[in-house]
């Protein structure tokens, strides 16, 4: 009796296999493979506006006008401490006036706002480091530093496709610990000349005043994308500015390019030919 049950079992195989084939042919094919963004990881699942993040490998970014800000008046536009639900409007306004800036970015934010990240990278702005959890780095031992800071550029790059080459350290705290560190990785250490204190002042107009007082050709200024108060400023500040004559530049660009290692840019001061035409 065995043989006819197995004859009939292998024909009924065969008989599922070709059905099977047939109706394959008129599905809609295998599913789609999402590639994470970095090699051999997961994607991450983030809560920016734009969606979940990790779902495609980001574009590569648009090439900088060329500005050579050793005769333009120059500024640079920093923004610390984002990405938070904020950063996107600043980026529809950003995109809105064609203004280029630089987002100094705290690691744990761009791991919870991976899309965002990505959006200032391909929309031309630079992306940089501002540490994992706003660390105070001039104080931290060595293990801390690295921590920090290879955590971020990880969460960055994950995010953006590219690894930062800038460091803002929080606080404005420094040490030779630092900088022996951020030599060794490539990261040149960035602070400001401006600063609005929109932090501790949440008003609009006052962020809005008090830099266009300050601003001269070749400084940087410190504002915060995490605060909408100071979001809303941006229009007048960029349009004011620009009635000046100002061009908005990224860090690297204020400087002319590629940045050193472990060195500290406060602003650029080229001397007397500086925003003459």
């Amino acid at each position: 009796m065995d043989g006819p049950i197995v004859v009939r079992r292998a024909a009924a195989v065969v008989l599922a296999a070709t059905v099977c084939g047939a109706l394959s042919t008129l599905g809609p094919g295998p599913p789609r493979v999402h590639l994470a963004v970095a090699a051999g990881t997961a994607p991450e699942h983030g809560h920016g506006r734009a969606g979940t993040g990790g779902r495609r490998a980001p574009a590569p970014a648009p090439a900088a006008p060329r500005v050579d800000c050793l005769r333009a008046k120059c500024v640079a536009l920093t923004f610390d401490d984002g990405p938070a639900e904020s950063t996107g409007r600043l980026l529809d306004i950003l995109a809105a006036h064609h203004v280029r800036a630089t987002f100094f970015i705290v690691g744990q934010q761009a791991a919870k706002f991976p899309d965002l990240v990505r959006r200032e990278h391909e929309a031309g702005h630079e992306v940089a480091d501002h540490s994992y959890t706003h660390a105070d780095l001039g104080r931290a031992p060595t293990k801390k530093i690295l921590s920090e800071l290879n955590r971020t550029q990880e969460a960055i790059r994950r995010a953006s496709g590219v690894a930062p080459t800038i460091l803002r350290p929080p606080y404005g705290s420094l040490s030779k610990r630092l900088t022996a560190i951020t030599k060794r990785m490539g990261l040149a250490q960035v602070l400001w000349t401006v600063d609005p204190l929109d932090w501790e002042h949440r008003n609009t107009k006052y962020v809005e005043e008090r830099v266009l007082k300050a601003v001269k050709p070749g400084y940087i200024v410190l504002m915060h994308d995490i605060h909408p108060t100071t979001v809303e400023a941006i229009p007048a500040i960029i349009e004011k500015l620009a009635a000046e004559g100002y061009s908005f530049v990224t860090v690297p660009q204020l400087f002319g390019g590629a940045l050193t290692p472990g060195k500290e840019y406060v602003r650029l001061d080229s001397g007397d030919r500086q925003g003459l035409p």
